[in-house]
C-alpha cells in the first residue's frame, strides 16, 4: 500500500494565481469551498508534489512557497504525474479520481509570470471529487490504483471440447497485459471457453457487463460458417454501436487479404462495459488489438464521464 502525506491546502479567489495556505479544507462535492476552481468539471481539486516543486527550484534557481503553482493540494511522498487517469486517492472520508494530468496555463497566467518556468502543466494533476469530506494538513491519501477489468470469451466447439488448444483467448490476453502493463496500470483478466451457443454467450455477457467490467472482447464466431454466432448474439445486446473501428480494420487488412472483408466484427457499448468481437486466428487477433488499443483509453475516459479533447 502506498502512502503520501498532505503538506499543505491551499486556495485562491482567481484562476491562475498563486493560492494561500490553509490549516483545513472542506472538500465538496465542486472541489475546496471558496476556492475558484470548484465546479461542475472534471478538474475540480489540483495536486502537486514536493517532488515536483523541488525540481521547479533546481530549474529556477529559486525557492517556491506551497500553493505559488497554483495547487490546491501539496504532497510529499509520491510522484503524482506517474499516476494514471481514475486512479483514486483516500483520505479518511474524503476520496478523489484523477482526470487529468498536465494542462495548459490560462492566458496570461500570473504563475507562469512569477515562476518563469511553471511545472504545474507538465506534472501536476488533477481530480474529480468522489465522496466530499473534510482534510487537514498532515493528513495522509492512500493510493488506490484504478485496476483495469477485461474478459475474453473464446467461441470455439472444437476447443471447448479439448479437440484442440485455444489459443487466440490467450493471444488476446497477452497482447492486453501488455499493452497496460507499458501504462503502469494493473489488469485483471477472466477468461472463458464456450461452444458457439449463442443462449451461453448472451448470459456470460450480460454476467460481466452487469459487473462493469472495463472490457469484453471475444474471439471466433464472427465469419459466414453456419455456427458464427458472434455477431449476431452481441449486435442485440449493445446499446451503441462504434462501427468505425471494425470497418477501418476490414479495410486496412482486407485490401491486402481479401478474405479478411468476410469478418462481420462488432464494437460498441454495454452499459458501462466496451465490447469488441475479433475473429479466432492468432494472425487476426493480433491486427485487430493493434487498431483497438489505439482507442481503448480515450474510450475509458469517455464512458467513465470524463470527455475532453
Amino acid at each position: 500500500m502506498i502512502q503520501f502525506t498532505i503538506k499543505s491546502l491551499n486556495i485562491s479567489a482567481e484562476k491562475g494565481t498563486v493560492k494561500q495556505p490553509l490549516e483545513s479544507v472542506v472538500i465538496t462535492e465542486e472541489g475546496l469551498k471558496a476556492d475558484a476552481h470548484a465546479g461542475k468539471w472534471h478538474r475540480q481539486v489540483s495536486l502537486l508534489g514536493t517532488e515536483s516543486i523541488r525540481k521547479a527550484e533546481e530549474q529556477n534557481n529559486r525557492s517556491f512557497a506551497f500553493g505559488d503553482f497554483g495547487e490546491n493540494i501539496t504532497t510529499e511522498g509520491i510522484e503524482l504525474y506517474k499516476t494514471n487517469i481514475l486512479d483514486r486517492f483516500q483520505s479518511g472520508e474524503v476520496i478523489l479520481e484523477v482526470t487529468q494530468i498536465g494542462k495548459k496555463c490560462h492566458k496570461g497566467c500570473e504563475i507562469m509570470k512569477i515562476s518563469g518556468n511553471c511545472i504545474m502543466p507538465v506534472e501536476g494533476i488533477f481530480c474529480r471529487v468522489i465522496r466530499t469530506g473534510t482534510l487537514n494538513v498532515n493528513d495522509t491519501f492512500i493510493y488506490l490504483p484504478r485496476v483495469i477489468r477485461i474478459a475474453v470469451i473464446t467461441l470455439s466447439d472444437r476447443a471447448f471440447e479439448g479437440v484442440y488448444e485455444d489459443k487466440s483467448g490467450p493471444m488476446a490476453v497477452r497482447l492486453l497485459e501488455d499493452f497496460f502493463s507499458g501504462q503502469g496500470r494493473p489488469v485483471h483478466f477472466e477468461r472463458q471457453v464456450i461452444p458457439d451457443n449463442p443462449d451461453q454467450l448472451g448470459e456470460i455477457i450480460r454476467r460481466y457487463s452487469g459487473d462493469e467490467f472495463d472490457f469484453i472482447f471475444t474471439t471466433g464466431g464472427t465469419g459466414i460458417g453456419l455456427r458464427d454466432i458472434t455477431p449476431e448474439v452481441v449486435k442485440r445486446m449493445i446499446d451503441k454501436e462504434i462501427p468505425g473501428i471494425m470497418e477501418l480494420i476490414r479495410y486496412k487488412y482486407g485490401s491486402v487479404h481479401p478474405n479478411a472483408l468476410l469478418s462481420r466484427g462488432v464494437a460498441g457499448v454495454i452499459g458501462r462495459s466496451l465490447i469488441y468481437t475479433l475473429p479466432g486466428s492468432v494472425k487476426a487477433v493480433h491486427e485487430y488489438l493493434a487498431e483497438i488499443t489505439k482507442t481503448m483509453e480515450h474510450s475509458l475516459r469517455m464512458l467513465s464521464g470524463i470527455d475532453f479533447h
